[in-house]
């Protein structure tokens, strides 16, 4: 399993070891001895799928606030994404960053994103789905987000945005969200 650090921190973009052969491919997806290495979490008490069928849908920004902030690894299992992380830590070095990571199934890589980072994503392909791990359990009193179209945060969406739930729309800016303190 590869391990690299993205330009935010605690953010990981993960390549699984993968072995082929004429019968298919396989590949582990979660080592607890690699990801402790990493000072990663370990723990997931709650996993989730997402499926999107319109290339071009844009979900997120989207994030718990403390206490029940959490830790999030993703793996696109069909189809293909442009995955968006934003830092919200007032105490982090790289506070207001953005880090865009294409995620394709064929490749099997994960994203690793820390407690403190919205998240959203656009679908590059039709029938797209996403594996979620999380380590907190959903809190709907907790859950907030930043608008996808903040000029602000300088995110270049590779294709129209569409299919934006009316949530999302209202999102506020960046600007005008509360840096969280974990």
């Amino acid at each position: 399993m590869e391990i690299k650090p993205l330009n935010i921190v605690g953010a990981f973009k993960i390549k699984p070891n993968k072995f082929e052969d004429n019968r298919g491919i396989f590949g582990r997806t979660f080592c607890f001895k690699e990801f402790e290495a990493f000072n990663m979490n370990t723990e997931w008490v709650q996993m989730n799928t997402s499926i999107s069928n319109v290339k071009g849908t844009v979900r997120g920004i989207h994030y718990q606030k403390p206490p029940h902030s959490e830790i999030k690894l993703i793996r696109c299992v069909r189809g293909m994404i442009i995955d968006i992380l934003v830092d919200l830590r007032k105490d982090s070095a790289s506070f207001g960053s953005v880090c865009e990571v294409i995620l394709d199934s064929q490749d099997m890589d994960m994203i690793y994103i820390p407690e403190g980072c919205g998240h959203g994503f656009q679908t590059l392909t039709h029938n797209v789905e996403l594996h979620y791990c999380h380590s907190k359990f959903y809190e709907p009193n907790y859950e907030a987000g930043i608008n996808v179209q903040d000029p602000d945060l300088g995110i270049n969406w590779p294709l129209p945005i569409l299919n934006l739930s009316i949530r999302d729309q209202h999102h506020p800016s960046f600007k005008k969200t509360e840096p969280l303190l974990l």
